[in-house]
């Protein structure tokens, strides 16, 4: 063997112990990171039976839609959507927030159907929105709407 090579058969070399704990942290992030992964594409269904997730979950989609409701209500306030548009978008957040909480098929519903089922409570607000989005000479105020639709949100169990 090669005199070069003695020093490093023996104990190995000096290090610092930061070199540990950086391969710690990376493994660390590494692992945290698939795990969020894995958690962020599992079916909603799923999400709901699991006991911390479900509470986050359920609290980052009514945040998300009622933020949803704000800016279309906002577009409608500052002239940029019509009475017509903004009740179809408020429509289409709500029947989108009602389909993920309860996991029916609230896309699909027609109005009398919700009120015989268990999206009764929000079946009112489709009434209107309908009216408004349909009718020529609606008088909803969509502003109310709006946040009646977002106190549904933040109020559904």
């Amino acid at each position: 063997m090669s005199d070069d090579l003695l020093p490093y058969l023996g104990a190995p070399p000096p290090y610092s112990g930061w070199w540990l704990a950086l391969g710690l942290l990376i493994a660390i992030a590494l692992i945290s990171w698939c795990a969020g992964v894995f958690v962020w594409t599992l079916p909603v269904s799923t999400l709901r039976r699991i006991p911390v997730i479900r509470s986050v979950h359920a609290t980052m989609v009514r945040r998300r839609f009622t933020r949803s409701i704000r800016e279309v209500a906002e577009a409608y306030r500052s002239g940029g959507l019509s009475s017509a548009d903004a009740a179809a978008a408020m429509r289409q957040a709500l029947r989108s927030f009602l389909a993920l909480e309860t996991g029916g098929r609230a896309h699909y519903m027609h109005v009398g159907d919700m009120a015989a089922s268990e999206l009764a409570p929000a079946a009112p607000l489709f009434t209107l929105l309908d009216d408004a989005q349909f009718s020529t000479i609606s008088a909803v105020d969509l502003t109310g709407v709006a946040r009646d639709a977002e106190e549904l949100i933040q109020t559904w169990s």
